[in-house]
């Protein structure tokens, strides 16, 4: 089903949630507020005054809804006064909403269907009854939520909607949602001791412990291998800056209610936690004269960056006040930025096929409804849009609109990676920068002795290294790639008469840089071997009689069960090899 018409489904739902709720619990005894459609389904805010409704609930009012469904033929549109308005909705949600709506010298409309008239501005399905399948939608849970999202207004009962074209599309999503809670980080992050957070500490700031900050070292070295293959190179900026430097890059102005503000004890200097590392990169360019000859110049830089995220936002890592991004800013002329830009897009497909993600790109651009939001000029912004649409089309990528969701000061190449579970993620970026380098005032002299503004090239591969972490727990369920599992291998000598050769082959596997680990607790080989799985250790080698007499190993996997025997010279092979080709 075409987006726009799921949409409408969605917003359909939430008005018959409404009406279902209004039947159930009375319309003289609820007040009925907003009930948008949202991505994977729908919602509706509620003032129940004294009544309660749980979770335990939804039943009888998705059964109502599903009754009610048949009787829903058609909606009719009117147009009224603002008086007339005021007078039928007789709530102070609905009656703010009006108000604002006759402000804004907008129509006033209202949307009946099946006997319920509802305040709402349009976007149904024409015919409910024919069009929406009563088995492809279902209440998902109630949540608590403030009046228009402000903590300062009353909390409302929010009931959250699941609903799609089909019924098989509702019991896939259903089936995914399941599965993400059996693979949800913050558990199997606990459970294979990754990474913490203290209330001391603060919330949203993650501890990483030995094994969680070696993934995120191998991560980040990955990254940077590749990097400094392609000419990339690295430089390091300090985590706090002056606010003159982001009221210069125009981000004080659009991003300081998201920026932590620090204070000297000994100046008056207004300093903030560096939330990116654009507008420190432009200083480094800065610091010297430029030459055509010189560019292009590539920056990367893994430096820890802070966003104020409000607390409710937070989610594991997911979501934090403090992450790293794999940011590259590169310094070029015009004629550079395509053949830079393919080198990107190139680098970020030999990332996602690594990690076994397929991907699509969103061309995010400017809000046309809203040019205020942005820096620049309006030429230069359909310059670089049409030039993005060219990039994508030459590259043969497939890609999605995205209006409205450009960065300020140009317009983006979004990757969205879809995981093993079928979720999609926005990753990497990459972006046509006109505006900073001019703000900054960085110049270069091309070949004819004249002064010209470089065009900066953001690119992120990872995006954050945080979040990054948090999508291939989830995605592989723990169960790393050899690569990347803080333990390699596990060597478990059956009896303690079998302890010397273990150890010998541990030594092994040591001395060729394979992460190994040797258990030779005091416990039964069942209970060896249970730890080694609950572990998620990708091999674990069991030396017993038989290894000692033949001088050999048995390896097993956590994959795809036991390999048998081979020599300590093919088991380092196979596992160098598949190291080294991150399997």
């Amino acid at each position: 089903m075409e987006k726009e018409k799921l949409d409408h489904l969605r917003h359909t739902l939430a008005h018959l949630l409404a009406a279902a709720v209004g039947k159930i619990y009375k319309f003289d005894k609820v007040k009925l507020t907003l009930g948008p459609a949202v991505d994977n389904g729908f919602y509706y805010d509620i003032d129940f005054g004294d009544q309660k409704v749980a979770d335990s609930d939804l039943k009888k009012i998705e059964d109502t809804m599903k009754k009610e469904l048949p009787k829903w033929t058609e909606f009719e549109h009117k147009e009224i006064s603002k008086e007339e308005a005021l007078k039928f909705f007789n709530n102070e949600y609905k009656q703010e909403l009006i108000n604002e709506i006759s402000e804004r010298g907008e129509k006033i409309t209202t949307y009946t269907c099946g006997g319920f008239t509802d305040l709402c501005r349009g976007g149904h399905l024409e015919h409910p009854a024919e069009e929406i399948d009563p088995n492809s939608f279902k209440l998902d849970r109630v949540a608590g939520a403030y009046w228009r999202g402000d903590e300062k207004n009353k909390m409302l009962t929010r009931i959250y909607g699941l609903a799609f074209g089909t019924k098989e599309e509702l019991d896939a999503y259903i089936f995914q949602q399941e599965e993400a809670k059996k693979r949800d980080h913050r558990k199997i992050g606990k459970e294979l001791d990754l990474f913490t957070f203290s209330e001391y500490v603060g919330s949203g700031l993650p501890l990483y412990t030995p094994r969680g900050a070696l993934i995120r070292k191998l991560l980040n070295e990955y990254i940077e291998e590749l990097q400094s293959e392609a000419g990339y190179m690295q430089v390091w900026t300090p985590q706090i800056a002056k606010a003159s430097l982001f009221k210069k890059s125009g981000h004080y102005d659009k991003y300081k209610e998201d920026m932590f503000r620090v204070v000297s004890n000994y100046s008056e200097e207004e300093f903030y936690l560096k939330p990116m590392n654009c507008p420190q990169h432009t200083q480094i360019y800065a610091s010297q004269k430029r030459s055509y000859r010189d560019l292009p110049i590539r920056m990367t830089d893994f430096a820890m960056l802070y966003r104020d995220e409000q607390p409710g936002q937070l989610n594991g890592l997911a979501r934090v006040r403090s992450f790293s991004q794999d940011d590259c800013h590169i310094f070029c002329t015009e004629e550079q930025v395509d053949e830079e830009i393919d080198k990107a897009l190139q680098m970020t497909k030999k990332v996602m096929q690594t990690f076994g993600f397929k991907y699509k790109y969103r061309l995010s651009t400017r809000d046309p409804e809203h040019p205020e939001k942005y820096l620049g000029d309006p030429e230069t912004w359909d310059k670089v849009e049409a030039w993005a649409e060219k990039i994508m089309i030459r590259n043969k990528i497939d890609y999605i609109p995205g209006p409205g969701e450009a960065a300020f000061y140009a317009p983006k190449m979004d990757l969205i990676a879809t995981d093993a579970i079928g979720r999609e993620w926005q990753l990497s970026t990459v972006q046509i920068d006109y505006v900073q380098p001019q703000r900054f005032e960085l110049e270069y002299t091309d070949k004819n002795g004249e002064k010209k503004s470089p065009v900066m090239v953001h690119r992120a591969i990872l995006g954050s290294s945080e979040r990054m972490l948090m999508i291939l727990i989830e995605s592989y369920a723990g169960n790393f790639p050899l690569w990347l599992s803080p333990v390699q291998v596990k060597v478990i000598p059956v009896r303690e008469n079998h302890n010397e050769y273990a150890k010998e082959i541990y030594e092994l596997l040591k001395g060729k840089d394979i992460r190994a680990e040797f258990d030779d607790a005091d416990s039964n080989l069942g209970g060896k071997v249970r730890d080694a799985k609950n572990n998620k250790i990708p091999y674990w080698i069991v030396i017993g009689d038989k290894e000692i007499e033949a001088k050999k190993v048995t390896l097993e996997s956590r994959d795809v069960g036991q390999l048998g025997q081979m020599s300590k010279e093919e088991l380092v092979e196979k596992l160098l090899e598949e190291i080294k080709n991150k399997k």
